[in-house]
């Protein structure tokens, strides 16, 4: 199965770290961060890699190659000019496969990612998602998925707590590549398109995006304080070669 990275964001919330270093390459453990996602591919046989780059996104391309050091196919789509996660996808739709697996270059869920191809698969839905119940607040995010009773969402809010919202969007999920259908026409001086803010409250109208609840909880790099927390783990772990993959089917 091909895996497509989203590697193009500002890191702005980073501030100075990311001004002469993309997000997806700040060092944490020792290598650049999207070294240790690349690896956790590697270990599940997914070898065949989509990294869509922007911002200083030349030097993820001279680090990674052809992705050979690392035993998988690294392909590139860069953007021009910020584009938005919608915008993005939309740019490299003839590189994607007819189903593939979506991750963001800045967040780490340590499980078997081809759980998602296969709750995919398994169901007439255009997408699926992993999410995370965290009732500790262990990830600092906010919940901003709703379930229904045979597993699929409901409700998808990054801006509103609210009654329902019992999970966070854990930053793994699998889509098929007609979802791109929904997205709108751009152009040359189109403005940025949020794939999430776009297409999944569509796909929630059509009953077409599931949900795929984990217990493996997710780390990110979006903060300094996150950054340090994803340190300590991967500094920590000593089984990263045998991937739990606790997944819970509703």
């Amino acid at each position: 199965m091909q895996t497509v990275i989203l590697a193009g964001g500002l890191g702005t919330r980073l501030g100075a770290l990311t001004r002469k270093i993309p997000k997806p390459m700040m060092p944490v453990a020792g290598m650049p961060y999207l070294e240790h996602q690349l690896r956790f591919l590697r270990q599940q046989s997914l070898p065949d890699v989509l990294l869509l780059t922007g911002h200083l996104g030349d030097q993820i391309e001279n680090y990674f190659g052809d992705g050979a050091r690392l035993g998988l196919r690294i392909r590139y789509a860069r953007e021009s000019r910020p584009l938005g996660t919608g915008g993005a996808l939309h740019q490299a739709r003839t590189l994607l496969d007819e189903t593939f697996l979506l991750m963001y270059g800045d967040s780490l869920l340590p499980i078997e990612y081809s759980a998602a191809a296969r709750r995919l698969k398994d169901s007439a839905a255009l997408g699926v998602i992993l999410v995370y119940r965290d009732p500790a607040g262990d990830t600092t995010v906010h919940p901003n998925v709703a379930l229904d009773r045979s597993g699929l969402v409901t409700r998808y809010d990054k801006t509103a707590a609210g009654a329902g919202l019992e999970y966070v969007e854990a930053g793994v999920s699998c889509f098929r590549r007609d979802v791109l259908d929904l997205l709108p026409d751009s152009g040359p001086d189109s403005p940025p398109v949020s794939f999430e803010q776009c297409v999944f409250p569509l796909l929630i109208e059509r009953r077409q995006l599931a949900g795929l609840p984990t217990w493996q909880r997710f780390y990110d790099i979006g903060t300094p304080e996150r950054l340090r927390v994803i340190e300590d783990y991967l500094r920590l772990s000593s089984e990263r070669e045998s991937i739990d993959a606790r997944i819970h089917y509703r």
